[in-house]
């Protein structure tokens, strides 16, 4: 019997080493049929006040342990995920809608990164700095932050527990989990993992409830030292505004608005390719997905043409539909009808809808077709709010130097991309595309060793790879006259 077999749809905040019965105040719908599949608690004031008190006494003795010692702890979770994949796959496409061969991915990389924030275990490094008196080192050290406010999204909501929780634990933190009320499931067979390893009490501690509620408790509590958020940016606006009470530290992965610029001189079926992934691939529902498309007018008509077929052949539906369902539903009706009253908004100011344009209303759940819309004005809301959906808008530009201008007409910052076979149209992008990341001739998706991270409302800090790394510590600078 594997750890997380008997697991089913329920949660139980999990508190320093124990896991705590509570009243269940929210419930959760399977977003492919809109029923639901379960409940879960919304922690007060009090739960949340003994997480964070919890994680403070523990931290101390974690921070000191050797970090080599701590990845031990990674690594042992990580063999635990990886043998329960299929079940926490199940889960995850349950709860989140994705299809399954894409749950399947998160959980196989969500092992992964654990495992890889693991090797960090003997790479952590501080500086020796040159003084300027006879006699005097001058050295830096790393040391953890203390307590970290981990606060998850819904779009990859097992992976995400990782992307916080690694870094973390390997730099010497104590953590709290908040996953989202929306996906909380996951998390509850996580924690279930977490409890079976040899970790000390309170360095690992999961917490359900609503933003507003169990979120804002732990971003106002002062004894958190650190808050990392992934989420919308409105909502990361909120947790700034809130987290500055106490001058807490925050990292903030939020929206995002992906240009890609397709150029006359681009593979098109690679482009093509790419951009339907972008709007296949959890259902559009990634905050590094392209959204705007800028397309060279030499090749416009052709482009354009061949992206609407390839976009409108994507085939929706139940995420345990195999080979013949290529994405799933959105999160919820909220989504449905966000999405929709946005397209309907460019409807009626002289888009184009070529495919697509509405829910799919005779399907239960939370379903809107694969859509691509031309003939867009950068003043029309849909060209300036995050979609987070399948839904692709076409502009055509003259040039290189307009698709630019008109990518970086966004307040958004986190992922951009272009087609093209010239070098020096690449290198001129990527010089001048204000944004965190650019992708070439390639879809929008991070490597774990890179360093994902946006720029004005797309956030504050990073994630993955040395720099996410080392987000999670403070430096200490130590003068030593001999």
């Amino acid at each position: 019997m594997n750890d997380v077999s008997p697991f089913k749809y329920a949660f139980e905040h999990y508190v320093n080493g124990r896991f705590i019965p509570s009243a269940n105040a929210i419930d959760v719908l399977n977003p492919s049929t809109g029923r639901p599949i379960g409940a879960v608690p919304d922690a007060d004031q009090q739960t949340v006040a003994e997480a964070v008190a919890a994680a403070r006494t523990a931290q101390a003795a974690w921070g000191r342990k050797p970090a080599n010692e701590r990845a031990v702890v990674l690594r042992a979770i990580a063999t635990k995920i990886r043998e329960n994949l299929p079940h926490l796959a199940q889960i995850t496409a349950v709860e989140q809608g994705k299809v399954l061969p894409l749950a399947q991915m998160e959980i196989f990389i969500t092992a992964e990164y654990l495992d890889y924030m693991a090797e960090w275990g003997r790479r952590i490094e501080g500086e020796v700095i040159t003084s300027d008196r006879a006699g005097e080192n001058i050295f830096m050290f790393r040391r953890p932050m203390g307590v970290v406010a981990g606060i998850l999204p819904w779009n990859f909501p097992f992976f995400m527990i990782a992307r916080k929780l690694a870094p973390a634990l390997i730099t010497g933190n104590a953590i709290i989990i908040k996953p989202s009320e929306e996906t909380p499931f996951g998390a509850a067979a996580f924690a279930k993992i977490v409890s079976g390893v040899d970790i000390p009490a309170g360095v690992v501690n999961f917490v359900c409830g609503r933003g507003a509620t169990t979120g804002e408790a732990l971003v106002r509590d002062s004894q958190i030292d650190m808050v990392s958020f992934t989420g919308s940016s409105n909502a990361g606006a909120q947790i700034m505004a809130s987290a500055a009470r106490n001058i807490t530290k925050v990292n903030l992965e939020l929206g995002g608005k992906a240009p890609a610029i397709v150029l006359d001189d681009a593979n098109i079926e690679l482009a093509i390719g790419c951009l339907k992934v972008a709007k296949s691939l959890n259902t559009g529902q990634a905050c590094n997905s392209a959204e705007r498309v800028y397309v060279q007018k030499g090749i416009a008509a052709e482009f354009t043409d061949k992206l609407a077929k390839a976009v409108g052949s994507i085939r929706s539906g139940d995420p345990f539909g195999g080979a013949e369902v290529d994405m799933g539903p959105l999160i919820n009706r909220a989504a449905v009808e966000r999405i929709g009253a946005l397209v309907e908004d460019a409807r009626g100011k002289g888009a184009k809808v070529l495919v697509g344009g509405a829910a799919e209303s005779a399907r239960e759940g939370f379903h809107y077709r694969p859509t691509v819309l031309t003939n867009v004005k950068p003043d029309m809301a849909i060209m300036k709010r995050e979609i987070f959906g399948p839904v692709l808008l076409v502009e055509t530009v003259e040039n290189l130097d307009e698709g630019i201008a008109r990518a970086n007409d966004s307040e958004y910052g986190l992922t951009s991309s272009i087609f093209t076979t010239n070098i020096s149209s690449a290198m001129k992008a990527i010089a001048e595309l204000r944004y965190g990341e650019t992708y070439v001739n390639r879809e929008n998706f991070e490597a774990i060793q890179g360093f994902h991270a946006g720029v004005r409302r797309s956030g504050i800090g990073g994630a993955d790879g040395k720099h996410g790394l080392y987000e999670y510590t403070h430096t200490q600078v130590a003068y030593i006259q001999s």
